[in-house]
């Protein structure tokens, strides 16, 4: 088989998600933790109204995904340890010539083998995934996780150094061993490496460089980069770095998209983003921060991006509150052809 992971922006038979379950993530303040669930859920319905979502949901969070979750939301009952889909999931593949769909099943450690994070549930969600979904499933055995790539559809795929390379995920591996693996995997026959991520995602509960909060294809040769125009802010130097890297490594396009005003929680410097966003069959899911104005100016950049879809907004400040964005709590199934 050759296998080629689609854009995006190609056609999906469903979104997967994950639904929050008692634990770390979730937090043990009742408000908050019905904030996370809400957002969650909020997240599935909004997609719902454009294709099919599929959930799955621990046992002992049913009740809530039952009430929060819109009736035509197929749920499927699993034991999770977290709930970010995109990695923990599989990334789904094609194969062009038989128009079989697979999906890798990458090895999953919790981020990294982090001393907070359990994953021994999580590590079979692939496998649960790819039976559910009828599609043949591919082992690999590279640490890796679906927010650490992006792809143009065409053999292009943005990585970062600190993830792939990270000696607590692939301690044996070099860039030619990872590259080969991504070919055979996803079909990638253009890697390009980027030095790093967000400054937040290197805190004690990030993922050390997830690519999906810097940068994405929109198309073939254009890539949207997230902007920090704010010199008080320390990726304001981050994002030259990332950017250069993107220019010396490819011929592209590159489209800013700025980050909202806010540069600070209660944790330190914020990785909000517009990157971090869901494109589904005719809309694209886009991150809101409760900043009318730059929520809005995202909007527009979006909608002249992904030209005919429609543009949503879905607070995502509880998701990034825990670690990520729209996009990490989501992972596209490509339509059968």
């Amino acid at each position: 088989m050759t296998w080629r992971m689609p854009a995006e922006t190609a056609p999906q038979e469903r979104t997967w998600m994950a639904f929050p379950r008692p634990g770390g993530t979730l937090g043990d303040d009742p408000a908050s933790a019905e904030a996370a669930r809400t957002a969650w859920a909020t997240t599935a319905n909004t997609i719902s109204e454009y294709q099919p979502v599929a959930v799955v949901v621990d046992p002992v969070a049913r009740a809530d995904a039952d009430r929060l979750l819109s009736g035509g939301i197929d749920v499927l009952e699993a034991p999770l340890d977290d709930f970010w889909t995109r990695d923990i999931g599989p990334t789904f593949v094609v194969d062009d010539e038989t128009g079989e769909r697979g999906a890798v099943d990458w090895v999953f450690n919790g981020w990294g083998a982090n001393s907070w994070s359990t994953w021994t549930r999580d590590a079979e969600m692939a496998r649960t995934i790819a039976e559910t979904a009828g599609v043949q499933r591919i082992p690999s055995l590279l640490v890796n996780e679906g927010g650490a790539i992006h792809v143009d559809g065409r053999g292009s795929v943005l990585v970062t150094e600190t993830v792939q390379l990270d000696p607590r995920r692939n301690p044996y591996a070099d860039r030619r061993r990872v590259e080969e693996e991504l070919a055979r995997t996803i079909g990638a026959t253009d890697v390009i490496w980027l030095p790093r991520g967000l400054t937040r995602d290197y805190d004690g509960l990030g993922t050390r460089g997830h690519v999906d909060m810097v940068a994405t294809f929109t198309e073939p040769g254009v890539v949207l980069l997230h902007a920090q125009p704010d010199a008080g802010h320390p990726d304001h130097l981050v994002m030259p770095q990332i950017r250069r890297a993107i220019e010396d490594a490819v011929d592209a396009t590159i489209i800013e998209i700025p980050a909202p005003a806010t540069l600070t929680d209660e944790g330190g410097p914020v990785d909000w983003n517009y990157v971090n966003h869901v494109v589904v069959n005719g809309a694209v899911i886009a991150c809101g921060f409760g900043e009318e104005s730059a929520d809005d100016r995202a909007r527009g950049i979006l909608a002249d991006a992904y030209p005919g879809r429609e543009v949503r907004t879905v607070d995502a400040r509880e998701v990034f509150a825990r670690g990520g964005g729209l996009h990490c709590i989501t992972q596209q199934e490509p339509a059968e052809r």
